[in-house]
């Protein structure tokens, strides 16, 4: 292990630009203090937006479920459904689907995640019709969707290659890829909670395929199933090496898992601590990716606005909808206004962004700031079925 002194000269090291080893990554996880840590990922935050380094964005987006039937199993999901349960499975129409995207329009939102289940009928031309529709119908909305694995599934029902599907689906409508399904990368992990998916090697060479046809995308981590210190560093390693060579990765988003009705009840979560400490350790391991994202849906409020001290410029979405990470037992909620109101309290101002991180709008003044009340009481989590609405809205950063 590092002794304390080289702590302190890896720190200043990475805090003045200069690239650290995965090794190194490891030592200032474990044995850095937790404020120069912070410090030091702060710094670099500040040197690489120099300029509008006082503002920390935000998004409106809506997360539209469109199915939950699922043959991926994974252990940590409570929200799949096995093919051959017909009384919890369900999958949304295309009409139900695209009142919801003017829903979106209505409340402002720019953004759309269509995520589901790897449903065993649904290859790249279920994906083709629905995108194309909500392009037709909505072309103002991105959409920031789906995630390697997804990909892998539609190509093997339709019978093609990853890259005819990614460039199908991409001219059907697909903007940017979500960091969905990479979980932990590193192969023990992975299997341990995934064992039907691809393997993180395949989730990445299928990133960096889309990545080369135009396509980006964002990556994330799920922390607290059982993996180790070095596995969660090795996860971090394997995207930096992708996004060396196609500098496709436009953000990295942590993320805690959330142990209510899936099948890894018991396991251990990550602390609080632990997860500033990986917030801060990838600012500043990953300096060729742009923008680290603060998640506080699983996390909470106070956490997420620590992150902003930490390294992370982006505390995610306002989310329209969501139902997936909730359903694991993610409870803490927000809405424009009270996110408005906690970056400002962490010392920075707010700005809404786009989903490629452009300022929409700086909210400079807190007498400015908008009072949009269709939005403070708009749907928080949909009935999966029945699509009633609940008086709230929830933040989630796991896009």
């Amino acid at each position: 292990m590092t002794e304390k002194a080289d702590l302190q000269s890896v720190l200043d090291r990475a805090a003045a630009g200069g690239r650290i080893t995965p090794e190194e990554a490891l030592d200032l996880y474990r044995s850095a203090p937790l404020h120069a840590l912070g410090a030091a990922a702060d710094a670099v935050r500040r040197r690489r937006y120099a300029g509008t380094e006082h503002i920390a964005t935000y998004i409106i987006e809506r997360n539209i479920n469109y199915t939950n039937v699922c043959v991926t199993a994974c252990r940590f999901c409570a929200f799949y459904a096995p093919p051959k349960d017909t009384a919890k499975g369900w999958t949304r129409d295309l009409d139900d689907i695209l009142r919801r995207c003017a829903e979106t329009v209505e409340l402002g939102g720019t953004q759309i995640m269509f995520q589901g289940g790897h449903h065993p009928d649904y290859g790249v031309e279920y994906y083709e019709k629905h995108f194309s529709a909500i392009k037709e119908a909505f072309p103002q909305l991105v959409i920031h969707s789906l995630g390697a694995s997804e990909v892998e599934h539609m190509a093997r029902i339709s019978k093609v290659s990853v890259e005819e599907a990614v460039r199908r689906i991409h001219a059907a409508g697909l903007d940017s890829f979500a960091g969905a399904g990479a979980e932990l990368l590193p192969e023990r992990p992975r299997k341990a909670i995934a064992p039907l998916k691809e393997s993180g090697e395949r989730w990445l060479e299928i990133m960096e395929i889309a990545h080369g046809l135009g396509v980006e995308s964002t990556s994330t981590m799920l922390m607290g199933t059982g993996e180790t210190n070095a596995e969660r560093i090795e996860h971090l390693r394997m995207i930096r090496d992708v996004q060396d060579r196609t500098g496709g990765f436009r953000a990295f988003i942590p993320y805690t898992y959330q142990p209510e009705n899936n099948h890894l009840k018991g396991r251990t979560q990550t602390t609080l601590f632990e997860y500033l400490r990986i917030i801060a350790v990838a600012r500043l391991f990953l300096d060729n990716v742009a923008h680290i994202q603060g998640s506080w849906l699983t996390t909470g409020k106070e956490v997420g606005q620590l992150s902003l001290h930490y390294g992370a410029d982006d505390l995610g979405s306002i989310m329209l909808e969501e139902n997936v990470v909730s359903s694991a037992g993610a409870k803490h909620r927000s809405n424009r206004l009270e996110i408005i109101d906690l970056i400002r309290k962490s010392g920075r101002v707010p700005a809404q962004r786009t989903t490629t991180y452009e300022h929409i709008v700086v909210h400079d003044d807190p007498a400015d700031d908008p009072v949009d009340a269709r939005v403070a009481s708009h749907i928080s989590s949909t009935a999966i079925a029945g699509g009633t609405a609940h008086p709230e809205l929830k933040l989630l950063a796991t896009n």
